[in-house]
């Protein structure tokens, strides 16, 4: 078995060698990044992972003639998944394994963190981030503008109303949306995915092209809003699928993530009017499972994988993702990748040095992008000694053990099972959405960039997308509760066997490599919400509190 197990320190020492050559001067012309985050996202939220319940043709017209990831894992929660992408490394290496940040919390990504737009900036890029932030808010150093951003329009928390972008916790109920450092009113009563939307378009519009950008759109949609009314899209997205979805819930979640891929749609055509889209990477992804069945107010879909966000099962950290570039070949990866490998992937493909980034987690996957030539084979779900669970990768084994769910984000009981609608019928297949993927408004603009749609190809990279389970006639359960589990990933991705009386060695081997990360650990961030810094004190909105106490 091959193990990267010093996670992974020994790709990273041969990719500082074979990178050295492949660093391009400043003058070179560097591609735009967009960087689109999908906001609790089910794997089977997206017809290009086999449903054709939900269309998305916009996100479908890049995924297929792109690179739609299919090994690529997250974390199990927002500020986690966001701090990895940031900072290049495994969340237990900087203090956010456990939980997400809310409203009254003093800490965050730690300060003496460098970010990627900090590193895109030293290579000349213009940096903008349109959306949510949710790592850190309580004092203005924690903030985007002050993390490398030129710009931020968005909100610092991780939900909200998608109109009156008031977010509830138990602190209070407060305003939360910002330009820059101060408060945004102009987009109250405003669709959130749609201003976001707006800003993006105008951000692209505006941009100098002598510059290259980069721009990071965190949407909230599909994530639930706040309790007193959770799922909310226009009615004319909602209304779409009145004749296909008849759970109501579940038509309204499809709403939310119909208006997301109109958004897509919208970005991608501004940046071809722009004409910046023939020298962009497009990357997007979910930042961690989906929520179905009620589980955090939501009704998202992780068929056919098991488990729900906050979880360590598949269903929970397996996300859908994709990279889109005219330089790149289009195909369905199985190369493992996890996502504190964009920062040194992004910072590779922008001509940055690969020896210039110290004392990172991840590996840049931009050679096995072209190439098809693995860099990773193991990697740390993640170890929450306070919920006390653990799980790690290694080849096509997983090792899982410990409190799996939790009862966080309201859940009244662990959610261990597999949720959520196939979205598959005899009369449908995602094969009928060719014409409206190729037809809509990104498949228009990537035609007029010379991307040629081959039905035919297109139809085997929807099958070899689509992820399909079969339960073996006899299989041995699983309670992590009790004892560790192991599965192997690769035969079984919807984990019904559990193997691990069958492979003691194996199982010992991937518990040593937890034991031994255990050791790497820093600990996590302090989840205390602070009174004072509840929005009654603050005007009604959530606030940078600590610099005015």
């Amino acid at each position: 078995m091959v193990t990267n197990r010093i996670f992974p320190i020994i790709l990273s020492i041969e990719l500082l060698f074979t990178n050295l050559c492949h660093c391009l001067p400043k003058c070179s012309h560097r591609p735009n990044i967009i960087f689109m985050v999908a906001d609790d996202a089910g794997w089977n939220d997206f017809s290009f992972h086999g449903s054709p319940q939900i269309p998305t043709p916009n996100i479908d017209s890049l995924a297929l003639s792109g690179i739609i990831l299919n090994n690529y894992y997250a974390t199990p929660l927002c500020t986690p998944t966001r701090g990895a992408i940031l900072t290049g490394k495994h969340p237990i290496h900087i203090r956010l394994q456990h939980y997400v940040i809310t409203g009254g919390m003093e800490d965050g990504l730690p300060l003496d963190e460098k970010l990627l737009p900090e590193y895109l900036k030293d290579l000349g890029y213009a940096t903008h981030l349109v959306g949510k932030w949710h790592l850190g808010h309580s004092r203005q150093l924690y903030t985007p503008t002050f993390r490398g951003f030129d710009s931020h329009y968005g909100n610092w928390l991780g939900m909200q109303d998608y109109y009156d972008h008031f977010y509830k916790e138990n602190l209070g109920f407060g305003y939360d949306l910002r330009r820059n450092m101060e408060v945004d009113y102009e987009g109250f009563g405003s669709y959130t995915t749609e201003i976001y939307t707006e800003e993006a378009i105008r951000l692209i519009q505006n941009h100098p092209t002598e510059y290259p950008l980069f721009l990071m759109i965190n949407h909230i949609a599909p994530h639930s809003a706040n309790e007193y009314q959770p799922l909310q899209a226009p009615e004319e997205n909602v209304n779409k699928f009145i004749n296909s979805i008849e759970f109501i819930p579940r038509r309204q979640y499809a709403g939310m993530v119909d208006a997301l891929d109109e958004s897509v749609g919208k970005v991608i055509e501004a940046l071809e009017l722009a004409e910046m889209l023939d020298n962009s990477i497009i990357v997007f992804t979910s930042d961690n499972g989906g929520s179905p069945e009620g589980h955090g107010d939501n009704y998202g879909s992780n068929y056919p994988l098991r488990g729900v966000k906050n979880s360590l099962w598949e269903g929970g950290t397996r996300v859908a993702g994709f990279i889109w570039s005219k330089s790149l070949p289009q195909r369905v990866s199985m190369d493992l990748m996890h996502v504190q490998d964009w920062l040194p992937t992004l910072y590779e493909a922008a001509g940055g040095c690969i020896p210039n980034l110290l004392g990172i987690d991840g590996v840049s996957q931009w050679k096995t992008f072209h190439e098809g030539v693995p860099v990773r084979a193991e990697f740390l779900y993640n170890i929450d000694d306070i919920y006390n669970n653990s799980a790690f990768r290694a080849g096509p084994w997983k090792v899982l053990q410990g409190n799996a769910t939790n009862l966080d984000l309201g859940a009244k009981f662990h959610w261990d099972l597999w949720y959520g609608p196939s979205g598959r019928s005899k009369n449908t297949s995602v094969h009928d959405l060719i014409p409206a993927i190729i037809d809509s408004a990104a498949g228009r603009a990537l035609s007029r960039t010379g991307v040629n749609f081959n039905v035919t190809e297109l139809k085997i990279r929807q099958s070899e997308a689509d992820v399909k389970c079969e339960k073996p006639v006899k299989c041995i359960n699983c309670d992590p509760y009790n004892c560790p589990c192991l599965f192997n990933i690769i035969k079984d991705p919807c984990e019904y066997n559990n193997l691990a009386s069958e492979e003691p060695n194996i199982l010992r081997h991937l518990l040593s490599l937890i034991k031994y990360m255990n050791r790497t650990a820093l600990s996590p961030i302090r989840r205390y919400n602070y009174p004072e810094a509840a929005p009654q004190f603050w005007s009604n909105t959530w606030t940078n509190w600590k610099d005015f106490i």
